[in-house]
């Protein structure tokens, strides 16, 4: 074990003047602080937790994105506008935590004090959005408060006339509106800021302790070591990788980054196209986002909507990230015998008893996470608990080597050292505390708008309105409406990112999906939340593939497309839990078995019809006949799943003992 590497404060990092930079680092650790306080020590009131999580957030918003763009100086009208923006941030959670018995108090009849902060803290959370989230967000949002305020009651009663019937509302007062949006429990502070102001953020945090601690390395470490020695091996090591990854960070992009830094190469090198080596890694990567416990912050979203454990969510979606990795591990090893690949040297490879000697302090808070919640503990006492856990095993560390491995290489442990070592504790500390808070900007300023479109669809009853439209549209037929609801997941993700897409879509269709269509509460969020995903990999825009595309040197449309290839299982597991229910509520002990073995099998054989290879190539006709086999298997009926089986089951089976007739690439890397 060598000595832990200090770690530089990732503000020195930021292209700002040294001012900003501490301000940024004080802010962002403050939060974090905070954050620690309300989860671990003393919890606060649902207002307050949320109006000072919002407040910190935006403020570290304008401070991080200067209004202008990161690549221009802000100037002395920039530091205007900022100081503005600033000054909208903090007065704006002041006043609700500070009036709140007297907000409470005087409920429905806002004072125009209230009103006049009501619409600077709409006006702010919109401006940070925009700087921290995109355009798009901004751009949603408003056009949910402009629909609000149309109608013949409405401040703008002039729009109202060019809505569709079905969409014509009564309209809201800019009082009335306010008071949904910043007064009430349904807007900015509703339900989705309350998820990141607790749930989320304190297991960002977790992630961003585990990361800076070294966490990621080993994760990526034993992947390598598992693989790398396969055909496709590191092709194979990214999508473990990102699995691992994916349960300590909560961005499909971030993991690409992360994981793709090293897959990506080395799956050029080994013989892979740049195009296919970025789409593996945004496939790959985006199964961490559905990978438990995170789930990119979607399992404590769904849990909150549902009112099922969070536990529960997560121990229903092992299996269907399983099968989402595994078919993305298949299409990456037929591609790898297609071409006759090869594994890489055993000598280029890490050993996995020395990673595994010097990282298994990092398994240790997973472990502890994993009990806790087992104990029916609170989500946010548990990210509390993790985040000590991880401290503590970094102590341990640390203390392994000043007493045992120092001397044991000669090396003397003075105090000298000691000092050295406390000092770098600290630095590592703050880091992961600044880190933490700077990776939660997004996501919740995300939900703050998310808000208010959820305030707004409650306001207006656009809810109702959507779902009647889904019911008319899909004709009442359960697979147009999937398909409906996957065009709009689509449409929504090129501008919202996937958590904000998952909460503006469940609350749009989900009503429609679970009355409507009697799908299971449970199972239509997790189909909603799976197709949120598929903005990550599916062109024209997708956000993972770019940066997976960047990382390879391709041509994103192309390296797009390869990750859209690969991420099918995105697509075809949510239908197969809609069809297949008991695959998560459970059931008799047989059926439950039987569709699992019918899942695996029905992927398998639409990654190879895709492929045209298995064990050798496929013919045109086989191919062909796997799709209706697929679709068998995936109808509610145990006449056509036998069916389907049985065919697929013959085809794989020919295509085996052609494989083993034949002297191509295949059979001798499989020999």
């Amino acid at each position: 074990m060598s000595e832990p590497a200090p770690l530089p404060s990732l503000a020195d990092k930021l292209p700002q003047p040294k001012m900003v930079v501490l301000a940024i680092s004080v802010v962002a650790v403050a939060l974090s602080l905070f954050q620690m306080y309300g989860a671990g020590i003393e919890p606060l009131g649902l207002f307050y937790q949320r109006s000072i999580h919002l407040a910190f957030v935006m403020f570290l918003a304008f401070l991080m994105f200067p209004v202008f763009g990161s690549n221009r100086k802000r100037g002395v009208l920039g530091w205007v506008i900022d100081l503005g923006f600033l000054a909208g941030a903090f007065i704006t959670g002041f006043y609700l935590s500070f009036y709140l018995d007297e907000i409470f108090n005087r409920a429905g009849f806002w004072t125009s004090t209230d009103l006049i902060i009501g619409i600077i803290a709409t006006v702010t959370v919109l401006e940070a959005s925009r700087r921290a989230v995109g355009l798009g967000m901004t751009v949603i949002g408003i056009v949910a408060i402009v629909y609000a305020l149309s109608g013949p009651r409405g401040a703008l009663p002039w729009l109202g006339e060019w809505l569709p019937g079905i969409l014509s509302h009564r309209g809201a007062d800019v009082d009335r509106l306010v008071g949904q949006l910043y007064l009430g429990q349904e807007g900015i502070y509703g339900l989705p800021m309350g998820v990141a102001a607790t749930y989320i953020f304190m297991f960002v945090l977790f992630g961003a302790f585990l990361e800076v601690t070294g966490a990621g390395k080993f994760f990526i470490d034993m992947a390598y070591a598992a693989t790398g020695r396969k055909a496709g091996g590191p092709a194979k090591a990214a999508v473990l990788a990102s699995a691992g990854m994916g349960s300590i960070s909560g961005s499909a992009i971030a993991n690409v980054v992360t994981t793709g830094a090293f897959t990506i190469p080395l799956m050029k090198k080994l013989g892979y196209r740049p195009a296919q080596a970025g789409g593996i890694e945004a496939a790959a990567s985006t199964g961490g986002q559905i990978t438990p416990p995170l789930m990119g912050a979607g399992a404590f979203l769904i849990s909150e909507y549902t009112q099922v454990p969070y536990l529960e969510i997560v121990m229903v979606s092992i299996f269907p990230a399983i099968l989402y990795l595994g078919t993305v591990y298949l299409f990456v090893h037929i591609v790898a015998l297609k071409n006759g690949m090869r594994g890489m040297p055993v000598e280029e490879l890490p050993d996995w008893k020395q990673v595994l000697k010097e990282g298994w302090q990092f398994i240790l808070p997973l472990g502890v996470l994993i009990y806790l919640l087992v104990l029916n503990i609170s989500p946010m006492r548990v990210g509390f608990w993790a985040i000590i856990s991880v401290l503590a095993v970094a102590a341990l560390r640390y203390v392994i080597w000043f007493f045992y491995v120092a001397p044991q290489n000669g090396e003397k442990a003075s105090h000298d050292r000691l000092k050295v070592a406390l000092v770098n504790g600290v630095r590592i500390t703050i880091a992961a505390l600044e880190l933490g808070a700077k990776n939660a900007v997004a996501v919740s300023m995300a939900c703050a708008v998310a808000g208010i479109i959820v305030g707004v669809v409650g306001l207006t009853g656009l809810g109702l309105k959507f779902s009647s439209m889904m019911i008319a549209f899909s004709g009442g037929h359960i697979v147009l409406a999937l398909v409906l609801v996957l065009i709009a997941s689509l449409i929504l993700g090129m501008g919202l990112p996937v958590t904000a897409s998952y909460i503006v879509l469940i609350v749009l269709v989900g009503p429609a999906l679970s009355n409507e269509f009697g799908i299971p509460l449970l199972i239509a969020h997790l189909v909603v939340f799976w197709y949120s995903q598929d903005s990550n990999v599916t062109p024209p825009i997708a956000l993972a593939g770019f940066a997976g595309a960047a990382i390879a040197g391709a041509s994103p449309l192309e390296t797009s497309m390869q990750a859209w290839k690969f991420a099918k299982g995105l697509y075809l597991i949510p239908a197969f839990m809609v069809f297949n229910p008991e695959i998560i509520t459970g059931g008799p002990l047989p059926l439950v078995l039987w569709t699992g073995f019918t899942a695996i099998l029905s992927l398998a054989a639409f990654a190879a019809a895709l492929e045209g290879f298995m064990f050798a190539k496929i013919d045109l006709v086989s191919r062909i006949l796997i799709v209706p086999a697929t679709i068998g298997i995936f109808y509610p009926d145990i006449r056509a799943e036998i069916a389907g089986t049985v065919v697929i089951l013959a085809i794989l089976g020919l295509n085996w003992w052609k494989s083993r007739h034949s002297d191509g690439p295949a059979a001798k890397i499989a020999a």
